[in-house]
């Protein structure tokens, strides 16, 4: 694959990651209270803190260690028992340091480690490249969940295609 092709996917990555994704989640924590983080409409289902805690321990397995960052022991069934609570501002900043530390990794990963394959959470031979869209394809589905929830829970537009009814 040549190298514009590489850099052309690790820039849509972090822009999907970091530049959409975690803005808008971010906007939604800004609207949000500590009781409305940990609702939960039903025992079965998770609240918005489950699902921050969730993403942060799944990037960190997915991307962040095998691509270059540090090893994190996870604990994936607390993720979602965790009924709180835990302060909006240090669920925010656990999940702005590990992206922090996704955007350091998406600006330096080089071809060889995209390529290569690694056993990730029971799977065997995952390259690189599936690691990155996989990380971006569930942040983006527990992405619109939050949405979803902060729309119920706030009754408000969140805005984030006015441009598009101009």
């Amino acid at each position: 694959m040549a190298e514009d092709n590489y850099q052309l996917f690790l820039d849509i990555s972090r822009r999907k990651l970091i530049g959409q994704y975690w803005a808008g989640i971010r906007h939604c924590l800004d609207l949000l209270t500590e009781e409305q983080i940990w609702w939960r409409p039903n025992p079965e289902s998770n609240s918005i803190g489950n699902l921050l805690l969730h993403l942060n321990g799944n990037v960190q397995q997915w991307m962040v260690a095998p691509l270059g960052g540090p090893t994190t022991v996870r604990n994936r069934p607390a993720e979602f028992a965790e009924h709180g609570p835990i302060p909006i501002s240090d669920l925010k900043e656990r999940l702005a340091g590990t992206l922090n530390l996704v955007e350091t990794i998406l600006s330096d990963v080089k071809a060889e480690a995209i390529e290569k394959t690694y056993d990730i959470q029971n799977e065997r031979g995952v390259t690189g490249f599936e690691a990155i869209y996989h990380v971006v394809e569930h942040f983006s589905m527990h992405y619109g969940q939050i949405l979803y929830i902060t729309k119920h829970l706030t009754s408000q537009n969140l805005g984030f295609y006015r441009y598009l009814d101009e």
